[in-house]
């Protein structure tokens, strides 16, 4: 089954849909470029089912979806002072979704302390529901990419 992303809030829709079921944004139909990233702005308080990190003995440093893209529990684990995170199949954390762009973000990894840095992406790049160019990580931070959920882990 075809859908259609909603422009406004990036909802998926059935194909057949002329509005957003979410946000009521009338739906575009024509298909947009892969090059396009689409809008999405994180709800504040929004309820989303979350894995409990937890019970998966996870080892870090490491990046763990919580939500979004039905992959959570999924487990990253950063390589080298740098690793990128985008939808471009080349990044070292690829996230294939319409609301990541490219080239999202960038962990790196400096002095044992870990950083993450936006690389001016459409939908910026959110540490602990605040939105952020740059900032360090600390253990248990919640990351936010695009409509990911994704937990930092320290130890």
């Amino acid at each position: 089954m075809s859908h259609v992303y909603c422009p406004e809030c990036g909802y998926q829709n059935p194909e057949a849909a002329n509005y957003c079921a979410r946000c009521g944004a009338l739906l575009a139909k024509e298909e947009p470029a892969a090059e396009t990233t689409m809008t999405f702005t994180p709800e504040e308080g929004e309820e989303v089912s979350s894995v409990v990190v937890e019970e998966f003995g996870i080892k870090g440093p490491a990046l763990v979806v919580r939500s979004g893209g039905g992959r959570a529990g999924e487990t990253f684990h950063p390589q080298g002072d740098s690793t990128t995170i985008g939808r471009s199949p080349d990044c070292e954390i690829f996230l294939d979704d319409v609301t990541v762009s490219r080239r999202h973000a960038v962990l790196a990894e400096r002095d044992g302390e870990f950083f993450v840095e936006d690389q001016g992406s459409l939908n910026g790049t959110f540490l602990n529901r605040r939105r952020i160019e740059s900032a360090q990580l600390e253990d248990g931070d919640e990351l936010q990419i695009g409509k990911y959920r994704l937990s930092f882990l320290r130890k």
